[in-house]
């Protein structure tokens, strides 16, 4: 079983790039505006050693982005978000057992991943409108490194589902700034090296194994923005025909 799992873990990080590629392909096509650009903010973690929102458990991290605007509410992103991940019983204690099993850990993540926006509102039409909420979703592959032992064997490449919301704001017709919260949905429990016991022997040293980890970043992007004009036609063409 181990090694479908990897078989099956290898082949999906192989064909992401090919999958990101041929989604690329089919925006561009129809797109007016591309975008790059940045953000600086924070991985927040939550499973069996912390809980909510503490900024004592936020920890730096960065990510770099492609943008295309398929239309005036929806857009196409790919990106790569890097940063710290961390998590300590004695920093962030979730329930009375927490000063007995004492665990803690400090990872490495990096992610990929491909989300589409949707925008609520007609920000970069031809109205006095600067600003919009949106929303995204899509799917993503993650790695971490730096545990130095394993409770289990597992591997350190999984995938997960990022969702979340940001406001975006006009700054000129070239720069926009933003500010994202996006979640990630895990399908894996190991992100503190900690899951479930035995059941018999009480030594604290478990969490819950029916509730995966999952991790968050909020930060600040700025991006610039690629405008293309499409080329003229002729409107005799459609008219001609051939005798």
């Amino acid at each position: 079983m181990n090694r479908i799992k990897e078989l099956f873990i290898g082949r999906s990080i192989l064909g992401f790039p090919f999958f990101i590629y041929l989604l690329l392909l089919s925006a561009g096509a129809q797109a007016q505006e591309t975008e790059v650009g940045f953000g600086l903010g924070g991985f927040k973690y939550s499973g069996d050693l912390s809980r909510g929102i503490n900024l004592n458990s936020i920890k730096p991290a960065g990510t770099v982005f492609f943008r295309s605007n398929i239309s005036s509410a929806v857009s196409f992103r790919i990106g790569a978000t890097a940063g710290q991940l961390s998590g300590s019983d004695s920093k962030t204690p979730i329930d009375i057992f927490a000063d007995q099993r004492d665990a803690s850990f400090d990872i490495f993540l990096f992610e990929a991943s491909t989300v589409f926006e949707y925008h609520f509102l007609k920000w970069r039409e031809q109205t006095m409108l600067r600003w919009t909420p949106y929303f995204f979703g899509g799917i993503a592959i993650f790695g971490v490194s730096g545990m130095d032992e394993k409770p289990e064997e597992y591997s350190n490449v999984q995938p997960s589902i990022p969702f979340g919301l940001g406001i975006k704001y006009i700054l000129n017709p070239k720069w926009y700034l933003g500010v994202e919260f996006g979640a990630r949905k895990t399908f894996f429990d190991y992100l503190d090296n900690v899951s479930g016991g035995d059941g018999v022997l009480k030594d604290y040293q478990y969490g819950n194994e029916y509730d995966n980890d999952a991790y968050y970043f909020i930060g600040v992007t700025l991006n610039y923005a690629f405008y293309t004009i499409p080329c003229p036609t002729s409107p005799y063409k459609k008219n001609y025909r051939r005798n």
